[in-house]
Formats: C-alpha cells, structure tokens, sequence
C-alpha cells in the first residue's frame, strides 16, 4: 500500500507542473471542448507510458551492473536538479491562457491532444525514465503498486483539470494558485532527491 501511495504522489509531482500539455488541457475545459476525451486520451498515455517505463526497466534491470545503476543514478538526480530548478524559475513567471472557442472537429481535438501527449520529450522523461528508474529496485508487485498509483494520480489529475477548468476559471487562470502547487512540487521533488542521492551514497 505505500507504494502505492509513494506512486501516487510522485506521479502527482511530475504532471502537477505548467506545461505545455496541461495548458492544453486547461484550455479546453474553459472552451468547454471536448473534455472527457482530452482527459481520456492524457491519463490512458500517462498510463501505457508509466507501466512501459516501468517494465522496461523491469526487465533490463538483470543485464545492469555496478556501473551502469551508478550512472542511472546519476542521471536520475540530474534530471530531478533540472526538474526542480524549472519549478523555481516557474515562480516568478506569469501563465496566460487562451480560451476563445474555435470550431474544431472531435477528430482534429484527437490528433491535437496526441501531439502535446506524445510530441512532448517531458512526457517520455517523467513517466517511461524517471519512474522506470526510480523504481528499478522495487519487487514486481511494489512496482505494480507504484505504477498504479503513479497511473491514478494522472486520471484523478487531468480530469479534475479539465472540468474544474471549465466550472472555476478564475482558479484555473490565478498565478498564486500555480505558485502554491510549483512550491509543493519543488519540496517533494527535493525530498526525492535527497533519497536518490543517499542511494547512490551507499553504492558507493
């Protein structure tokens, strides 16, 4: 169960940040366009992505050595440092948001949202090598866990984006609302490091 709850928060983490694709997502529910499928389509991809990272690593995880988990360490906290100061330069930035209606086709709103889904290099980062890493160590089913909490906290994410974008625009579009979230973003993701590097401390 706490990997569960461990996957939950840190995919959390990672999809709560101002994105390209969760201004799309943000976009669409204040249009009132197509919401559940925009929804659908982010959380089923953050999905596939999270157990393909996961698996991945699963399986390739017996052909690492000394060497090798060292350096996916390494990179592992690299890309947190990165992940982290993004989130802080973000503090200070003002978000605009575009929520005039055009006409646009179901199928058109599809290949748009696979586009800001599977375009994004952020997307494959977070879900397919941060969490396969992170979870590297894991037993298979605390990995199961892991995944699907991971996977839960996209669904839960972007549909309550989607429609309380439409329903409560004003918190949609507030800077301080995003300021409050980059906050608690940075403070697990630091936690996250921290571990990561005691890890890769005891390795060695």
């Amino acid at each position: 169960m706490e990997y569960l709850v461990l996957g939950f928060f840190t995919g959390l983490s990672l999809i709560l940040a101002i994105g390209a694709q969760n201004i799309f997502v943000i976009e669409q529910g204040l249009k009132k366009q197509y919401i559940f499928l925009v929804c659908f389509v982010c959380s089923l991809s953050d999905l596939l992505l999270i157990f393909l990272g996961i698996l991945l690593f699963h399986f390739f995880h017996q052909y690492f050595n000394l060497f090798v988990e060292l350096t996916l360490n390494v990179l592992l906290i690299i890309f947190l440092v990165y992940f982290i100061y993004s989130k802080i330069k973000l503090i200070s930035r003002n978000i605009s948001f575009n929520s005039e209606v055009k006409d646009i086709s179901k199928t058109e709103i599809l290949f748009k949202t696979l586009g800001f889904t599977y375009l994004n290099a952020h997307v494959y980062s977070d879900t397919v090598f941060f969490l396969g890493n992170f979870s590297k160590n894991f037993l298979f089913d605390e990995k199961i866990y892991f995944g699907t909490g991971a996977s839960i906290a996209s669904f839960i994410f972007f549909f309550l984006l989607g429609y309380l974008s439409a329903y409560f625009s004003k918190f949609a579009q507030n800077d301080k609302v995003w300021k409050f979230i980059n906050l608690f973003i940075i403070t697990f993701m630091t936690s996250l490091a921290i571990y990561i590097i005691r890890e890769t401390i005891y390795f060695l």
